[in-house]
C-alpha cells in the first residue's frame, strides 16, 4: 500500500506559513507580544485541516479514525519540528537580543536560558496539533448514529 506524502508536504507548508509570519512580526517589532501567538494557532489550524481534508479524499472509502488521526499528527509534528529548528537558529544566531527582550515582561527569578524557550515552543507546537487533530477529526470521521428510516409508518401515541 502507498503511503501519503501529505503530512511532510503540509507540515512543510504549515513550518512556512508559521515562519514567514514570525518574520513579518519581527519586522513590525512585536514578534515579543504574546497575544500574536493567537496568529500561530491560525495558521496551523488552517494547515492541518486542508491536510486532514486532503487525506480523507485521497483515502476516500479506507479512511479510518486511526489513520486520519495520525496523519494529522504527522502533520503537525513535522511542522513543530521544522519552526523550532527555525526558531532555535533565529534566537542563537539571527536576533541574539530577541530572548532578553522577551523575557524582561517576565518577572522571573529563574534563569531560562534558550534551551528552555526552545523547548516551550516545541512543546505549544505539539500540543496546538493534539488538540486541533482531536478536534478536526470530530468533523471527518464516520457518525456512529443510527440512520433514521423513513420507510417506516408513523408511530401512533
Amino acid at each position: 500500500m502507498k503511503r501519503s506524502t501529505l503530512p511532510v508536504k503540509y507540515g512543510v507548508f504549515i513550518a512556512i506559513g508559521l515562519i514567514v509570519y514570525f518574520l513579518l512580526l519581527s519586522l513590525i517589532g512585536v514578534q515579543t507580544n504574546p497575544i500574536f501567538s493567537l496568529g500561530n494557532g491560525i495558521i496551523v489550524a488552517f494547515g492541518l485541516y486542508a491536510a486532514m481534508k486532503k487525506y480523507k479524499k485521497e483515502k476516500g472509502g479506507d479512511f479510518d479514525y486511526q489513520k486520519g488521526f495520525m496523519a494529522g499528527l504527522f502533520t503537525g509534528f513535522n511542522a513543530t519540528i521544522i519552526f523550532t529548528i527555525f526558531f532555535a537558529i533565529y534566537v542563537t544566531h539571527i536576533n541574539t537580543n530577541f530572548l532578553p527582550n522577551m523575557l524582561a515582561n517576565w518577572s522571573s527569578h529563574y534563569h531560562v536560558g534558550v534551551g528552555i524557550v526552545v523547548f516551550i515552543a516545541a512543546i505549544m507546537g505539539f500540543a496546538t496539533t493534539f488538540v486541533l487533530t482531536l478536534s478536526f477529526m470530530q468533523l471527518f470521521k464516520e457518525s456512529w448514529n443510527p440512520k433514521k428510516k423513513h420507510n417506516s409508518p408513523p408511530v401512533e401515541v
